[in-house]
C-alpha cells in the first residue's frame, strides 16, 4: 500500500470519527430532564421533582396545548390537558402561573399578536371554568416571535401553534 493511499485512508477515517462524535454531541433531547440528580460524596441519586415545583408541573402534567392553523378553540386533547393542570393548580393554591398565546410564522406580525391573545385567552377561560381563581392567571401573546420548530412546513408550524402554561411558583422550579 503506498503512502499516498495510507493517508487518504487515514483522513477518511478522521473524517468519520469526526462525524461519529459531531453526531454525538448533537444527540442530546431539548426536552427537560425528568429528574434531578444529587452528587452525594462519591455515588449520585436520583429524585423526582420538588413538588409543587415548575419541573413537578412540566413533568407530571404538561404545560402545553395545540390549536388548529387560524384557530383558538381547544380540542378535546387539549382541554384535557388543561383539566390536569387545573387539578394540579387545585393543590398548589399559592402558584400562579401565566399562559402564554404562539402562532406559527404565516401572517402578519399583529394579525398572529392577535390570535395569540385569543389563544391564550381561551386556555385562562377553560381553567376558570374548571375553578382555577383567575387572578391566579396572567396571559400574554407573543404571536410568532417565539418559534420552538425551525421550519417552512407542516410539522414545524403545528408545533409553534401552541398555548404554554408557565409556573410562577412560590417554591422554587
Amino acid at each position: 500500500m503506498s503512502r499516498l493511499n495510507l493517508g487518504a485512508k487515514i483522513t477518511k477515517f478522521a473524517a468519520v470519527l469526526f462525524a461519529t462524535f459531531l453526531l454525538a454531541a448533537c444527540a442530546g433531547t431539548t426536552e427537560p430532564a425528568t429528574t434531578t440528580t444529587t452528587d452525594t460524596s462519591s455515588s449520585s441519586t436520583t429524585s423526582a421533582p420538588t413538588p409543587g415545583s415548575a419541573q413537578d408541573f412540566l413533568v407530571n402534567v404538561q404545560d402545553r396545548v395545540y390549536y388548529a392553523f387560524d384557530r383558538y378553540d381547544l380540542d378535546d386533547a387539549s382541554r384535557r390537558t388543561l383539566e390536569r393542570q387545573a387539578a394540579w393548580l387545585d393543590q398548589y393554591p399559592g402558584t400562579t402561573v401565566t399562559v402564554e398565546g404562539h402562532c406559527d410564522e404565516r401572517g402578519t406580525r399583529e394579525y398572529n399578536l392577535a390570535l395569540g391573545a385569543r389563544r391564550a385567552a381561551a386556555a385562562r377561560d377553560y381553567l376558570v371554568s374548571l375553578g382555577v381563581d383567575p387572578a391566579r392567571i396572567r396571559t400574554i401573546s407573543y404571536g410568532k416571535e417565539r418559534p420552538v420548530a425551525e421550519g417552512h412546513n407542516e410539522a414545524a408550524w403545528r408545533l409553534n401553534r401552541r398555548g404554554v402554561t408557565v409556573v410562577n411558583s412560590p417554591y422554587g422550579s
